[in-house]
């Protein structure tokens, strides 16, 4: 499993404060590593909003359920408020891991949803604010896939001229991601 970034002060030596008690926690892809372009651009906005922010190592475990059950093994020992974001693979795990951890926001990048081979996730699983970014050109994960949670989870879509990787649109996602949690922490609409 690998841990969180070190901070800057962390390697300098310099007395670190008290753990934060928001951690983002992101999924890799099949395909990826737990540090790649997405989650590395992503970490650094998460952390600007003050966040501890980690990546889940999945290197090396092709079920989804030894993947959700890493993630959850993984969160177990955080605690505070949880966000989870998952790109591809990492989005799947993300969502059918997502309400049993009781997170407060799930961020989806590309997620490979409804696929034959994996299992079926429960309708409603995702039980708190959900945005999902995916491209058009996408020749992995078809986009209708995207389109179909999101109404049927009544999430944020977001649909991009890119395609699975989406490492063209990584500026824009880092501004999508930085409101997401900007808006997390704003008064639910009609509780002002």
């Amino acid at each position: 499993m690998s841990d969180a970034v070190p901070s800057a002060e962390e390697h300098s030596g310099a007395p670190v404060a008290s753990a934060p008690q928001r951690h983002v926690v992101f999924s890799h892809g099949q395909a990826s590593g737990p540090w790649g372009r997405k989650i590395t651009a992503l970490a650094e906005v998460a952390r600007g909003e003050g966040y501890e922010v980690h990546s889940v190592d999945y290197r090396g475990l092709d079920a989804p359920r030894e993947r959700i059950a890493r993630l959850a093994e993984y969160c177990k020992e955080l605690s505070g408020e949880l966000v989870l974001a998952g790109s591809s693979l990492g989005g799947y795990v993300t969502v059918a891991s997502a309400s049993v951890l009781h997170a407060r926001g799930v961020f989806l990048m590309a997620p490979a949803l409804y696929f034959p081979d994996l299992p079926p996730l429960r309708s409603g699983i995702v039980d708190c604010a959900t945005a999902v970014v995916h491209g058009w050109g996408d020749q992995v994960v078809p986009c209708e896939h995207s389109v179909r949670f999101a109404q049927g989870s009544r999430a944020t879509l977001h649909l991009l001229d890119s395609d699975h990787n989406l490492h063209n649109q990584i500026r824009y996602i880092q501004n999508l991601f930085e409101y997401f949690l900007i808006a997390l922490d704003l008064p639910a609409p009609g509780r002002e």
